[in-house]
């Protein structure tokens, strides 16, 4: 009888909560099981349908979670941390990352000064220099560096720095003050964790100085990430995304994060179609 007396106090609360607090709860909820449906969540709050969808509709746009038929799951990535190691992310999401680089790679014109961030997406971008000549690329990336070596016209500079092994990129005081010394046309920005809210956030205050200084340095700043990074958000923030001219992502972003972002006052935004 307790027990049953219990659930009952615990459905009347969870009654009465504002929106926000469901809409923590149904998170949370979903960290522990990974889906939920509209039912149980109807019968869980004591709500009706039309607020549970208002709810996942709000979490939706906030790139937390995506609608299924029925029901609601947690954004890729969100019920557990993205990998860190280079080895890990190497082979993961290579179609969506393949077909970015090359709509990226249509911005490069010949004799350009890049700086490309670290990361297998930028990484994935350096076969589409190949076609470009007096191009002066540089970059945080060991692998970057390694794959432009034998590329005839390309001529490449590594900023140095603090070695992150994980990653295989460098960055920290000197990496920055390299990033200081040059006029660059375009930066490209890579990124594990972006959303409308909190724009574009990294691990460590020593990428937010590499990232952020690589802004100052070009005029121009395209970030490319695929839709599985959308609605991740990391420890330390970079820049809004108002603060970037151009995002190319892939066209598996939700809908209602593509409507946000277009509406909104952030870079324009180009969706690509991955094989």
């Amino acid at each position: 009888m307790k027990n049953i007396m219990g659930e009952d106090a615990i459905a009347s609360e969870e009654n009465q909560l504002i929106p926000a607090q469901r809409q923590q709860i149904i998170i949370d909820l979903l960290h522990k099981a990974g889906v939920a449906t509209i039912k149980s969540l109807v019968e869980r709050f004591g709500v009706s349908h039309m607020t549970i969808r208002r709810d996942i509709a709000a979490l939706e746009q906030s790139g937390r979670v995506i609608s299924t038929p029925g029901g609601v799951k947690l954004t890729s990535w969100i019920s557990q941390a993205p990998p860190r190691g280079r080895t890990e992310r190497s082979t993961l999401e290579m179609p969506r990352k393949r077909a970015i680089a090359q709509q990226a790679g249509e911005l490069i014109q010949d004799n350009m000064m890049l700086i490309i961030d670290a990361g297998t997406t930028c990484q994935a971008l350096t076969p589409f220099l190949v076609q470009r000549r007096g191009v002066c690329v540089v970059t945080n990336d060991f692998y970057v560096v390694d794959s432009l070596f034998t590329t005839q016209g390309i001529s490449v500079i590594h900023t140095g720095g603090a070695v992150d092994s994980d990653s295989r990129s460098s960055s920290g005081v000197l990496a920055t003050k390299v990033l200081e010394e040059i006029n660059a046309d375009l930066y490209f920005m890579s990124s594990g964790a972006w959303n409308l809210d909190d724009g574009v956030t990294t691990t460590s205050t020593d990428k937010v100085q590499f990232k952020q200084a690589a802004m100052r340095s070009a005029t121009a700043t395209c970030l490319i990430a695929d839709s599985t990074k959308y609605g991740v958000r990391e420890s330390y923030r970079v820049a809004a995304l108002d603060e970037l001219d151009e995002i190319i992502t892939d066209d598996d972003l939700s809908q209602s994060a593509q409507s946000d972002i277009a509406q909104g006052q952030t870079a324009h935004i180009t969706l690509v179609h991955a094989e």
